[in-house]
């Protein structure tokens, strides 16, 4: 079995534009006929330009490679220009190749790709998501505790017992930095009228984006203990976890992180200087799901839990389902609330899930195919980045 082509689609996120504005998918086709899928998740390039990139890696390493040869594709793609180091746009590459290539793996021999990595330990997997505005709704939910609790309960209703919310504030490329009085307070009343609101039936999930320092983290965290979230998601930028390691010292709340970090070798650094105990690796950026079964290995050694990241399509959500069921440290699965909508139409048939946890597909590979006539009727052809941060300091 060789590989013999590559497709790509840039496929835009129609409104509300949960999870993205827009998705890079990936299919490679073997000799014989078999297709998989994955997805790229990097946000340091346009669209076109990660298209080429995939184009690239693939014709210098996979082109006429065996798909089942992964590790020995995962090293030449991770040296390849002398690199051997975490390469975050390289490694968002690699990860959809790679995904595609456990899809192809899965298929030919009739299996789950949980079923190879292990086989299946969780046949449910509890799952969050973030407190989103109602459809046609502004963005208010994100700033206004009294509405992000209305629409909590609302969640609960549908079967949740976990959302996060971000009420932090903006960020911004000059960040850390310490909070203001007004974000400190904020973020206070946010989380104390979630818990008042929702009691016992859901665990909250502090999300922020690495905007502060680890003495301005450790002044939020002190605020918001009382209200015991289930984490503090990470508190400060990703760059160094000695610093992080600080916050975690100064806090009862678990720290969480791991969304912008890419390879075993970045995710190592968080374990040995004790920076998070739960592990937030998004699997079209990690370097696949190979990759994140190792580091969901090198976790179970410090008895600190996964819980896979989601911020873009249903193809990385899929990948996330995979490893997931076979990693007994799994904690929790981020969800783009229940994978209805467009993140349904985009697959063939949708994610399965069902009162608060996606139940892992029987089905071989990854256990969905993308819909590729959705996918070519919903091209994206603006340069936006997939994320931004604010250009200018935050003021104080």
């Amino acid at each position: 079995m060789k590989l013999q082509t590559l497709d790509t689609y840039v496929v835009g996120n129609p409104p509300p534009h949960f999870g993205g504005q827009y998705f890079i998918f990936v299919r490679l086709t073997t000799d014989d006929g078999i297709e998989g899928f994955g997805e790229v998740y990097t946000a340091t390039f346009s669209p076109a330009v990660v298209e080429a990139m995939i184009q690239d890696v693939f014709e210098h390493h996979f082109l006429d490679a065996d798909p089942f040869h992964i590790e020995r594709l995962w090293r030449r793609v991770y040296g390849r220009g002398y690199t051997l180091r975490p390469d975050v746009s390289l490694m968002s590459v690699l990860s959809g190749l790679e995904t595609a290539c456990w899809d192809i793996v899965g298929k030919s021999v009739g299996k789950p790709v949980y079923e190879l990595l292990g086989g299946k330990v969780h046949d449910r997997l509890r799952s969050y998501t973030y407190i989103y505005p109602r459809e046609g709704e502004d963005d208010s939910v994100y700033s206004d505790p009294d509405l992000a609790a209305t629409r909590a309960l609302e969640y609960i209703d549908m079967g949740f017992t976990a959302l996060k919310f971000d009420p932090a504030g903006p960020y911004s490329v000059y960040d850390g930095r310490q909070p203001s009085l007004t974000e400190l307070d904020r973020s206070e009343r946010f989380v104390k009228t979630l818990r008042k609101a929702v009691g016992t039936k859901a665990d909250l999930l502090f999300g922020t984006h690495g905007q502060f320092t680890a003495s301005g983290a450790i002044r939020l965290a002190k605020r918001l203990e009382s209200s015991d979230p289930l984490w503090f998601e990470e508190p400060m930028p990703p760059d160094n976890p000695n610093e992080m390691a600080k916050i975690a010292r100064q806090t009862s709340i678990p720290i969480a992180t791991g969304e912008r970090l890419t390879t075993k070798y970045e995710f190592a650094k968080v374990l040995e200087t004790q920076a998070a105990s739960i592990l937030q690796m998004a699997l079209g950026r990690v370097g696949g799901l190979l990759e994140g079964k190792k580091i969901a290995g090198m976790a179970e050694t410090y008895h600190a839990l996964i819980a896979p990241h989601l911020y873009c399509g249903p193809i990385e959500g899929a990948a996330n389902v995979q490893l997931a069921t076979c990693t007994p440290n799994f904690l929790i699965l981020e969800s783009i609330e229940r994978w209805e909508g467009f993140h349904a139409s985009i697959l063939n048939s949708p994610m399965h899930w069902e009162d608060g946890y996606v139940i892992p597909s029987n089905e071989p590979g990854i256990g969905v195919e993308l819909n590729v006539e959705v996918a070519l009727a919903n091209p994206y052809n603006a340069k936006t980045l997939h994320l931004n941060m604010a250009e200018e300091p935050v003021p104080v």
